[in-house]
């Protein structure tokens, strides 16, 4: 692997440091022959209006592009599960050649009257741009005719990257909120933004918020539904995890609604608690709301302190590799690792900023790979190189780990166990200690 170098096109994208001044390039397109990691914008769209559960969600193009998504958050629901179903238009040579929106009109009317959703959205994939259905006009006669809101979601993949699938899905969400009743919302009250409760987390995060005396309006978009995200603008407070995907939504908020927001995150001791007590400085004009946080975070972290104590012992000293979607991630992954002793020797994401890339900088220690839009062969040779122990990424990297004999943990998409808060910081210790001392892996590096 030392023999290998990196695209031309994409060596301003990869920084290792105190080698080199900072400059790294991000935001761009992927470069051609790369295979990206990054999915593409109608994927980006998907991810974040998928966990609505009591909507229809229906993909307008070929049927590869729905099972391709399909389930692709795994989000929890406490109640309704349509959002587990997945509904495509299947267009095929015929629609391609003559249009699609016939099909659209009645595959949307036959879902509704079977299904009864509170809303829909219908995902334009990369045909219907080329062919040119007009998706809007389609949802908006099914809408006067059905009588809910039936949302296009302009998400054609050619469109861009991952991050305007993201823009595409908080166009959507906005047309949603501000269309319900706020009378019986509080002061005290905030919107989740960014939470998609793959494992369970919106229900640990909501369950924090409650007993520090602070109402959630809406998750959005975990275990999340129709009604409170109509009602969302009611809100105090916009408190957004997923930086990436929903900062767009929540400047819109402000600027429409008048509601600040702060950028959080629920991954690890040290940002769970910032989260909470940023939360409750917000509200300064009660007092009470700041004392309840302090009993709260003391007595979260005094019951997981001998766990997580415990597995500090052996890992101190390992040293793991992070690939991830958000950069805001990546920076509570490096403190999570931090304060199992564990050292970080790689740090990407699909959609940072260049701000992003300079608070990962000054994060990391000498050496460390700084890397934007990487590819597989990219992060095949900076885990070899780096010697990892361990690689923490989503589903598209776990067979590079395996194939490089290195154990790998997911944090996206495709886990069953939570992993933010308090609770969730044990979760990963246990995960991170179970995988990283695996025999299995010794027995991999004596093979190669």
């Amino acid at each position: 692997m030392s023999t290998f170098s990196p695209l031309k096109e994409r060596e301003k994208q990869i920084y290792m440091k105190g080698e080199a001044p900072f400059d790294m390039t991000c935001d761009t397109k992927s470069a051609a022959g790369s295979v990206s990691q990054r999915a593409c914008v109608f994927c980006g769209s998907r991810v974040v209006l998928y966990p609505v559960a009591d909507a229809l969600h229906l993909v307008h193009g070929p049927i590869g592009c729905a099972a391709y998504t399909w389930d692709i958050r795994g989000s929890l629901s406490s109640g309704p599960e349509l959002h587990r179903k997945s509904f495509s238009t299947d267009l095929r040579e015929k629609q391609v050649i003559f249009g699609g929106e016939t099909r659209l009109y009645r595959s949307l009317t036959e879902l509704i009257d079977r299904y009864e959703p509170k809303a829909a959205f219908v995902y334009a994939t990369c045909i219907v741009g080329i062919i040119g259905d007009d998706v809007s006009a389609v949802c908006k006669k099914v809408a006067a005719e059905k009588g809910i809101p039936v949302i296009p979601v302009h998400s054609e993949g050619f469109k861009g990257t991952k991050k305007d699938g993201y823009k595409a899905a908080c166009d959507a969400l906005g047309t949603l909120i501000g269309t319900g009743d706020t009378s019986a919302i509080g002061k005290i009250s905030i919107n989740i933004l960014g939470e998609f409760n793959i494992g369970g987390e919106s229900w640990i995060i909501e369950n924090y918020y409650k007993k520090m005396g602070v109402d959630v309006v809406s998750v959005m978009t975990g275990d999340s539904r129709v009604d409170k995200i109509r009602k969302a603008h009611g809100a105090s407070l916009n408190v957004v995890q997923c930086s990436g995907s929903m900062t767009y939504l929540a400047k819109m908020m402000e600027e429409k609604y008048g509601i600040p927001y702060i950028r959080v995150s629920y991954f690890g001791i040290e940002d769970t608690a910032r989260a909470l007590y940023d939360v409750a400085a917000h509200f300064s004009d009660r007092p009470d709301i700041m004392e309840k946080t302090k009993a709260l975070v003391h007595d979260e972290v005094s019951v997981i302190h001998p766990e997580i104590k415990k597995y500090r012992a052996y890992l101190t000293g390992k040293r793991a590799a992070i690939y991830v979607g958000g950069a805001f991630k990546a920076f509570s992954l490096i403190k999570a690792l931090k304060s199992l002793g564990m050292t970080t020797i790689l740090a990407g994401s699909q959609t940072g900023s260049k701000e992003d890339y300079e608070i990962l900088k000054d994060m990391c220690d000498d050496g460390t790979v700084i890397v934007d839009d990487a590819n597989p062969l990219e992060l095949s040779k900076y885990i070899v190189d780096k010697k990892a122990d361990l690689f923490i990424g989503g589903v598209k990297e776990r067979p590079v780990a395996y194939k490089m004999g290195v154990g790998f943990c997911d944090h996206n998409h495709e886990r069953k166990i939570p992993l933010a808060g308090f609770e969730g910081m044990v979760h990963f210790a246990r995960e991170v200690y179970g995988t990283v001392k695996s025999p299995v892996w010794g027995l991999l590096k004596n093979e190669r």
